[in-house]
């Protein structure tokens, strides 16, 4: 059976305030992966690359999940929420009927690596209340496998649950970091939508070597052998998906157009956050 059912590489992208990234999921050459809408990944030493950050700008409608391998990077929104992800940690929030919030970096020079990733909500939740998470590196779960250690970032492996839960999309996001050639299985899984992207060195999965940058989409009823080739790193991702209609203008996902013009007219009005 094929496990891959294609390969895609992320284009060069500039976001905020002229942050430098690889638009991986929501370019022409791969659009949504229901509920996943995007995923991006930063990745500069270069201050000139990151420093502006993503001063306030507008969510409304989904879920953002911010993962940093490397850096410093602060949250603050309009709900009074604050907080550093650093090195190893996430923050989640639910953008729901709205939040306005900004990302910036808490560094002036060094490495700054991490990704975003945007998950869709059903239309029940999109106008549900605003909600924050931080979660430091110490939060989240590792699992010491031979040659592997796996971060449970969300969803469950095991016995060891990721602090990070969306039990209606059956959310699944995992780390893992390969220290050495090693080999690790997987088998087949629930979820109908299943991703996996490199992000440092070489994978071989089931017999097909990926290098660092690429994502491919992976058939659920798939068993998965991931050989690395050294030190790795990979992202392995799984949800169900919502299956409603999906309209977006920038930072705002929603099921109509009609939705998404109340939205941009809240936002205006300065009523897309609860008072």
């Amino acid at each position: 059976m094929t496990a891959i059912l294609s390969r895609h590489r992320g284009m060069p992208a500039q976001d905020g305030a002229g942050v430098k990234l690889t638009r991986i999921i929501n370019q022409p050459s791969l659009r949504y992966q229901d509920p996943f809408l995007m995923l991006d990944e930063f990745r500069s030493d270069d201050p000139n690359d990151y420093i502006a950050g993503f001063p306030p700008h507008p969510h409304r409608g989904f879920v953002t999940l911010t993962y940093m391998l490397a850096g410093r990077m602060e949250h603050k929104d309009s709900e009074g929420n604050t907080g550093v992800v650093e090195s190893g940690g996430a923050q989640w929030m639910k953008a729901a009927r709205g939040i306005i919030h900004a990302e910036m970096p808490k560094q002036e020079e060094g490495l700054m690596w991490g990704f975003q990733l945007w998950l869709n909500l059903p239309a029940k939740e999109k106008m549900s209340a605003a909600q924050w998470a931080d979660y430091p590196a110490t939060k989240i779960p590792e699992v010491a496998l031979e040659g592997l250690t796996l971060r449970v970032i969300a969803g469950h492996f095991q016995e060891h649950e990721g602090p990070i839960q969306q039990t209606e999309q059956q959310f699944q996001m995992y780390d893992l970091k390969f220290s050495d050639a090693t080999l690790w299985q997987q088998g087949k899984i629930s979820q109908q939508t299943r991703l996996a992207y490199v992000y440092q060195g070489e994978v071989e999965l089931n017999g097909t070597l990926l290098q660092r940058g690429e994502l491919v989409r992976l058939a659920p009823d798939a068993e998965l052998a991931l050989r690395s080739h050294g030190e790795a790193g990979m992202l392995l991702l799984a949800a169900e998906p919502i299956g409603e209609p999906i309209a977006q203008y920038g930072p705002f996902v929603m099921n109509t157009q009609a939705e998404i013009e109340q939205a941009i007219n809240d936002y205006q009005r300065g009523r897309l956050v609860a008072n």
